[in-house]
């Protein structure tokens, strides 16, 4: 059985995951507040000062990390792995294409598993979108329309360091539905954002933007905001469609609705009953060498990397 630590609780932690889990068990925690380990036997979970004092912890194999700075992730993984640790961290993992090469290179040397948070494409309905592309039903792929949208609250970081910023952390769920659906590859990026709306003063951007093109010649758009209005009814206010030679494949409301449409025919609904499967498992089955991974590591993490490039040459409007 695999031992599992969780440091930090920036982001979505893994803890839920591990209650009676056939295969893993929580066996450490640092950064983390008393309440997340509720359900847990104490004797069982030893609580660290720092990350460096769980890192000496022989029973660890895998470190769960949700840095409490984004800023500190990257340096964060790559002392877990030199700790001889596997390592799954939220995303965006990095904040720099440098940093983010210096994360695979520590993985390489010490022969361990590093993985994203990156189950987007994984999860229901995007699952079903997924598997109507691979059918080849919608024919080639054109065009890509994505949404993600959020409610604005006071918390939100104002530093972009805590979290890494609205274009990367939230626009790396659309760059995952773009290429991981879709199994093409993001070739180009033009992102803009702006701090208008933003009623602190701070980094915060309240809405971002970006244009890409894909490896057949196709076009994806994605928009990322904190302007969700509580009326929407749903948290993530977040739409995907998918347009192809013979059809087009949707979602909309956070996943609520969904349709399918080939040629004169609407299919209506997808059928969204299989279970989704949590990321975590697929690495489980990686480190225990029960099966492979959905998408190599290259594919997981070049959507990070777009955008890390995005930002990197971003437009402020304001």
């Amino acid at each position: 059985m695999l031992g599992v630590a969780i440091y930090g609780e920036n982001g979505h932690q893994c803890h839920g995951h591990l209650h009676n889990h056939p295969r893993a068990r929580l066996v450490a925690a640092a950064r983390v507040s008393p309440d997340k380990l509720k359900g847990f036997d104490s004797k069982d979970v030893t609580t660290y000062d720092s990350l460096d004092a769980l890192l000496t912890d022989p029973h660890v194999d895998l470190v769960s990390l949700c840095s409490p700075f984004r800023r500190d992730q990257a340096h964060d993984a790559i002392a877990c792995l030199d700790a001889g640790k596997h390592v799954y961290a939220e995303k965006p993992c990095a904040l720099s294409e440098v940093e983010l090469d210096a994360i695979l290179a520590a993985a390489a040397r010490n022969r361990r598993s590093f993985h994203e948070m990156a189950g987007t494409a994984f999860s229901q309905p995007y699952l079903a979108m997924r598997k109507v592309v691979q059918s080849g039903a919608l024919g080639e792929i054109i065009q890509v329309l994505v949404q993600k949208s959020y409610p604005y609250f006071d918390a939100r970081p104002q530093d972009e360091a805590v979290d890494g910023g609205l274009l990367i952390q939230v626009g790396v769920h659309a760059t995952r539905m773009i290429e991981h659906l879709c199994g093409l590859r993001i070739e180009t990026v033009q992102a803009w954002e702006t701090a208008l709306g933003n009623p602190q003063p701070g980094q915060l951007r309240m809405a971002s933007a970006f244009s890409t093109t894909l490896s057949n010649g196709a076009l994806a758009t994605a928009i990322a905001n904190y302007l969700n209005p509580q009326g929407t009814g749903v948290w993530g206010n977040e739409s995907l469609t998918i347009f192809g030679a013979n059809g087009l494949v949707e979602s909309h409301a956070g996943g609520k609705t969904t349709r399918l449409v080939i040629s004169k025919e609407d299919r209506g609904p997808l059928d969204v009953s299989e279970p989704g499967r949590d990321y975590l498992e697929y690495i489980l089955d990686e480190i225990t060498h029960a099966g492979p991974m959905p998408v190599t590591l290259e594919e997981e993490l070049h959507p990070t990397r777009v955008l890390l490039r995005a930002k990197a040459a971003v437009t402020r409007v304001k």
